[in-house]
């Protein structure tokens, strides 16, 4: 061969061994020119969508708003045995290459694309993983011929220069906790923070190997490989890691060979908007932190107005959003911004607390009302309402329906619209069973009356002294009954409003121990008159009896002849001094309760009591950080004395007698709850049940009661507070004292005021309450008012 001929051969292989590279290096000097590649200063300040937790304050998180359900772990929260178990999955060279293993790449093309072996794995780094999760790939939507080819493979190019930008600017230790926090692990859960929680109800440090090894499988094929979908194809991806961390030599032949043998032990809970704890504050705290300064056109009620206008002059958690902004000068956004949101509740009560709603209703109050309504001719509506009455309901349920308002906006008649109401549909509904729910055909009209028949609860318990709310819970299920009870709900208060008007007399000079005559009292209203009803037995009517006794039984005749002695105007200032907003017309029915109050200012003002005469701004929130730990704002308690601390005092001496000696008993010996004090409450045909009480170191209240007020037991025997809200408070605070570690013990005694040396036994200048005065410990309700 001659040398010409030679040199022209190896000059050409030349070129066609290394045209490919220099084709390639010419690409990626283009794509690193012209296409749009991430700045350093956008790699170092990434917007991805954190979540914002909600902390309860024993430092547990109740849970989160969220786009993507990411929370931030650093590089000290992951166990070795996770970062192993990555890199011996995902990039078993992670910490030889820089950013590109082109080892890999070689193995793939040589592996996967001509020898057709798909276990071979991926050409992916953990690095380049990370740059397509940080700045995900755009979509192709040009036809013209090969077009999505050169857009896949400028993607790729520009994956590879962003991975060497991030290898260059941060280290392996970096890059390994931004990808763990950066990846989805199905079922919502987004970063490993997420992922632990939501598979194992663990931190990621509290992983063990094994539940390392199940999460990094999923990383792969998030659905495939999810535990608690597919079962066993987790189980074989999971024990398939295991053997490459014995491969890489991250654990011995007998360790792999002993986790390969354990099962996968979930506990499992998927983590969305309807779950977790304290869902209903979650809600409120959104409706709160979002609320934007009053304007008088937006609302319907006067009261309400006014309230949200004291609100976002002295509430800085009101309207906190649009109150503050960041150091650039945009909003604050709680789906994104990764806020730590430090709460006042404490975790292991909201739990007791719904517990107690869940077992009370589910077990006992719901199974008693649904036997009851079998006998009811338009059930679950009360015989004595009318069908006029009963029209009206359906149709105003019918016309906040998510049904009705989507068919209005898509131009479909009234009448269409109505006649969809009467055909029957597939439907999951709620339902007091294991699963929760349960799956059936039925009219859309026939499920309006399902859920009417629901009776429905709240509950809230607030520290005395700091106004801290411990647990807060605003219905039966969050998923299916989003109407939050506690704060925007207002429900008749019956007798739980009595207490104010003893609070008064008190103030002014009357003592537990001071003696009325038990008779009615008629006030003149204009040319009519009006006479509250007795409740009392018949043996007790025309008695002389005390205070104590009037409040302990809940006697109408007591009440009215405070309200003759002082007047609903009187009654009405008291009733404000001790945070109660809600409109309270001037009327001598007021003594009764006929006036509708929310349940977080009933609680609030109550927990006047323990607080020995002051009144303390009911809190949510102590604190707010940013995603980096910064400080934005801490809270603090409104505080005002609204009583003296004798007066308080005298008031605790009289509730108590309410769970000694009067309506409240069921507390003593049913939860054996000793040294409580409290009162229950009743209203019109029985619609609503209350109970609030407190000991020294806890106020809570509870409500029970249907959406719609005609839909009530019959009786007060089953529909009173003492039977419909009481349980609840007895429950929730049994199993808080049971519990050591929070530090509330039964039969703890409230502490008099300095100098405190009344008697207040009733035993002097008049006869013993139980033995003389008709003690009452029948547990039955008795309270009425017209």
């Amino acid at each position: 061969m001659k040398d010409k001929t030679r040199k022209t051969i190896i000059k050409w292989w030349w070129i066609i061994l290394t045209a490919p590279f220099v084709f390639v290096g010419f690409w990626i000097l283009l794509v690193a020119l012209f296409a749009k590649i991430p700045s350093f200063e956008e790699l170092e300040n990434h917007k991805s969508n954190l979540a914002t937790e909600l902390i309860s304050c024993d430092g547990k998180v109740l849970s989160t708003y969220h786009i993507e359900n990411r929370t931030f772990a650093s590089f000290e929260d992951l166990p070795q045995s996770l970062i192993d178990a990555a890199v011996a999955t995902e990039d078993a060279r992670f910490y030889k290459h820089s950013g590109i293993d082109f080892r890999g790449l070689a193995r793939v093309a040589v592996k996967t694309l001509a020898m057709r072996e798909s276990s071979s794995g991926g050409g992916s780094t953990i690095t380049q993983q990370l740059a397509k999760t940080l700045f995900p790939r755009e979509e192709s939507y040009s036809k013209f011929p090969g077009a999505k080819v050169i857009h896949m493979v400028n993607i790729k190019l520009k994956e590879w220069i962003t991975a060497v930008k991030l290898e260059r600017n941060y280290t392996k230790n970096e890059i390994i906790t931004m990808y763990m926090n950066a990846v989805f692990f199905g079922s919502n859960a987004y970063g490993i923070n997420t992922a632990a929680r939501t598979f194992f109800g663990k931190t990621p440090s509290e992983l063990t190997t094994e539940e390392s090894c199940t999460l990094v499988g999923m990383i792969n094929k998030p659905t495939r490989y999810n535990p608690a979908l597919n079962y066993d194809y987790s189980m074989q991806r999971r024990n398939l890691i295991l053997s490459r961390m014995k491969r890489y030599g991250y654990i011995s032949r007998q360790a792999c060979d002993s986790l390969q043998q354990l099962p996968i032990v979930l506990n499992y809970e998927r983590q969305d908007h309807n779950t977790g704890l304290a869902p209903y504050l979650r809600d409120m705290l959104r409706r709160t932190m979002n609320a934007h300064k009053p304007k008088r056109s937006e609302y319907r009620n006067w009261v309400d107005y006014q309230v949200d206008s004291i609100a976002w002059v002295e509430d800085p958690l009101f309207g906190w959003l649009n109150k503050n902004t960041k150091p650039d000068g945009t909003q604050y956004d709680l789906d994104k911004d990764g806020l730590r949101i430090y709460t006042t509740i404490d975790s292991r009560m909201q739990r007791y607390a719904e517990q107690a709603v869940r077992e009370h209703l589910s077990k006992d109050l719901q199974p008693t009302f649904n036997r009851e309504l079998k006998g009811k001719r338009n059930r679950p509506f009360s015989n004595d309402i009318s069908q006029a009455e009963i029209d009206n309901s359906m149709n105003m349920a019918r016309r906040w329906s998510d049904r009705y308002t989507g068919m209005k906006k898509q131009g479909i008649s009234e009448k269409d619209i109505l006649k969809s109401f009467n055909e029957p549909v597939p439907m999951t509904l709620f339902a007091w069973n294991k699963k929760g729910y349960v799956d059936t055909v039925m009219t859309p009209n026939d499920s309006i009356r399902y859920y009417k028949s629901f009776l429905r609860a709240a509950i809230m318990a607030v520290e005395p002294n700091t106004g801290k709310v411990k647990a807060y819970v605003g219905g039966p299920d969050y998923r299916y009954f989003k109407y939050d009870n506690v704060r925007q709900g207002r429900r008749q208060v019956g007798s739980t409003i009595k207490p104010y008007l003893y609070t008064l007399a008190m103030q002014e000079g009357y003592s537990p121990c001071d003696r009325v005559a038990n008779i009615s009292y008629t006030f003149e209203i204009g040319n009519t008159t009006w006479t509250p009803r007795s409740t009392d037995k018949a043996e007790d009517i025309g008695r002389v009896v005390t205070l104590k006794w009037g409040l302990a039984h809940s006697s109408n005749n007591i009440s009215a002849f405070l309200m003759k002695q002082f007047g609903p105007e009187a009654m009405i200032e008291m009733c404000r001094k001790m945070g109660i907003h809600s409109h309270l017309e001037p009327v001598y029915s007021l003594c009764v309760g006929s006036c509708d109050i929310s349940v977080f200012e009933m609680v609030s003002a109550y927990n006047t009591y323990p607080s020995r005469g002051v009144y303390v701004n009911s809190m949510f929130v102590d604190k707010i950080e940013d995603s980096q730990g910064n400080l934005l704002e801490s809270f603090s308690a409104r505080k005002t004395e609204a009583l003296s601390a004798q007066t308080a005092y005298l008031m605790v001496n009289l509730m108590q007698g309410v769970v000694n000696e009067g309506t409240g008993t069921r507390l003593k010996w049913r939860y054996g709850i000793q040294g409580a004090a409290g009162k229950t409450g009743t209203t019109n045909d029985n619609s609503d049940g209350w109970f609030i009480g407190y000991v020294p170191k806890l106020t809570a209240g509870v409500w029970v009661g249907a959406e719609d007020r005609q839909v009530h037991f019959e009786s007060t025997r089953l529909g009173g507070g003492s039977n419909m809200a009481l349980p609840i408070w007895g429950l929730f605070m049994q199993k808080v004292m049971n519990d050591k570690s929070i530090g509330i013990n039964n039969g703890e005694s409230f502490v008099a005021p300095p100098g405190w040396d009344m008697d207040l036994s009733c035993a002097s200048g008049g006869s013993n309450l139980s033995e003389d005065e008709g003690g009452y410990s029948n547990p039955e309700e008795d309270e009425y008012f017209d």
